[in-house]
């Protein structure tokens, strides 16, 4: 079993409903994995804007999974306009 962490930046003027669908839409792109932790950080100042985003929402998700997570995971998290950024880091 291979443990990840995700952890999404979206947009802040997202409504609770658009938010929950793209949640929902990301964690079933990663196949047979077991969600162990999953957090919602809020609304957070950034650094810097992003994509014209003084602020943004953070989601936190631990899971592990069997497989290797999809090559194009990551290219269809760039391909949504309501993710600003994304972390997807591998542990041990």
């Amino acid at each position: 079993m291979r443990n990840y962490q995700l952890v999404l930046v979206l947009r802040n003027s997202l409504n609770e409903a658009s938010r929950k669908k793209i949640l929902d839409t990301v964690k079933s792109w990663i196949k047979g994995a077991k969600f162990e932790k999953e957090e919602e950080w809020g609304e957070k100042p950034l650094s810097y804007a992003i994509k014209g985003q003084d602020s943004a929402f953070f989601v936190n998700y631990l899971f592990e999974t069997k497989d290797n997570i999809e090559k194009d995971f990551e290219k269809r998290l760039l391909a949504q306009d309501e993710v600003v950024r994304h972390l997807l880091l591998r542990g041990k």
